[in-house]
């Protein structure tokens, strides 16, 4: 998989993808052959220190869920979205909106008690997605540290579940270049075949798509025959 595959597959999900009223997330899929991820050394575990943020520039790219109503009032006052810890299960029943948050936010948070809530209700939509959030302290400082240092950086993992032979994670947002979106899309695929006991004979497929695009192959390319 190589710079030009990437570009061309980028530019054809653009091409192929209706606009939106949110701004979409380009999302990454690859899919593995060979190896038994029931077994635990097989399941994949890496975090990945991107070349580019994957936030939006100029507003609020990271969600909280909180359960503390004056720590959340603290967070809207540093430009966070807060969703109450009494919201999470009407939440989970609006696919719609669900959908939204998955690809509007790129770093979720949740203050401790608030985290076992998420688990029980979104952990389905969130955790295929790696869009689990992370546990943070009822602290400001600490919400705009783990924000800075998430902004780069992202864990790719299919430790929990269903052990499925995939993994499907954000890149980057559609505003952003191409340019920009391959070398996070590089960087992320050489980051797990260098985990792969077989390297790239154990990738199947690679697919990039936009939120509510299609998807578009990457790797294999299929060759026409002329």
């Amino acid at each position: 998989m190589n710079k030009k595959e990437v570009l061309a597959a980028l530019q054809k999900a653009r091409d192929q993808s209706k606009s939106r009223k949110f701004e979409q997330s380009v999302d990454l899929t690859i899919n593995f052959k060979g190896l038994d991820f029931k077994k635990a050394e097989n399941r994949l575990d890496v975090e990945v220190k991107l070349p580019h943020s994957t936030g939006a520039k100029g507003k609020s790219s990271f969600v909280v869920f909180v359960k503390d109503k004056p720590f959340a009032t603290q967070l809207k006052e540093i430009g966070a979205e807060v969703i109450l810890e009494e919201q999470i299960e009407a939440l989970s029943k609006n696919k719609k909106k669900l959908q939204e948050l998955i690809a509007s936010f790129d770093v979720l948070l949740a203050e401790g008690p608030a985290m076992i809530t998420v688990g029980k209700f979104l952990g389905q939509a969130l955790a295929p997605k790696g869009k689990m959030p992370k546990p943070v302290p009822a602290n400001v400082n600490a919400v705009k540290s783990l924000v800075e240092s998430a902004a780069t950086s992202t864990r790719i993992s299919n430790k929990k579940g269903k052990f499925m032979p995939v993994v499907h994670l954000s890149v980057g947002k559609e505003k952003m270049p191409d340019e920009q979106l391959t070398e996070n899309i590089l960087t992320v695929y050489e980051a797990i075949e260098s985990k792969l006991e077989g390297k790239k004979n154990n990738v199947k497929s690679v697919f990039v798509k936009l939120t509510m695009g299609p998807p578009i192959k990457i790797y294999p390319l299929v060759v026409e025959k002329k």
